[in-house]
């Protein structure tokens, strides 16, 4: 498939899951927060980390609420994504709930201290965000490339994991060469290796 023509199906298929993600109700959404932060919780990589790297959630998105305090609450030194000007990323460290204050796009960014783009280095699970993902495992996320960027500074050993929807696991989703793939899906009903 030509990059263009890869371009405009990654397109497509990006609406319609968005539609599908915009018709979940805020019970569905909540239930399956607590049933994904369970998933996630059992991993044993999860268990034996000592640093996630995680995201809070927005609007239709697989919940993180729970899961992040759960991963406080577990001593885990957890670090969230602040987005930069031109759509990297850099983390900073969540010391608790109350150091979550609004920024740009309507998400929520730890006000703790910053490590840097290359921190994220330093974790051993990295739980990320996404759309969708194949039977591959690659991750198709909203268009942006901020988490393809950092997932490339990722340590070599780090387990990768997208949080999806049930329903979001694909055959296949429309790949380019700069999409990383990931190790595994976690969904309300379970985990996917790949």
């Amino acid at each position: 498939m030509s990059e263009p023509a890869v371009t405009l199906a990654k397109s497509a298929l990006r609406d319609q899951l968005l539609a599908a993600r915009r018709s979940l109700d805020v019970a569905t959404l909540g239930a399956g927060a607590r049933d994904l932060a369970a998933v996630v919780l059992a991993l044993p990589e999860v268990r034996r980390a000592a640093t996630v790297a995680a995201y809070v959630s927005v609007g239709s998105e697989p919940g993180t609420g729970a899961l992040l305090t759960a991963l406080l609450a577990a001593g885990k030194r957890v670090l969230l994504p602040v987005l930069l000007p031109d759509n990297d990323l850099d983390w900073a460290v969540l010391r608790s709930e109350d150091d979550l204050v609004p920024a740009r796009r309507g998400l929520l960014e730890p006000s703790g201290p910053r490590v840097g783009p290359e921190g994220i280095a330093t974790a051993e699970v990295l739980l990320v965000p996404g759309l969708a993902a194949g039977a591959d495992g690659v991750r198709m996320g909203k268009g942006g490339g901020s988490y393809d960027r950092a997932l490339n500074r990722a340590a070599p050993d780090a387990f990768v994991c997208v949080l999806l929807h049930d329903g979001e696991l694909l055959g296949s989703v429309p790949a380019e060469p700069h999409d990383v793939p990931v190790h595994a899906a976690a969904t309300p009903s379970g985990l996917t290796r790949f």
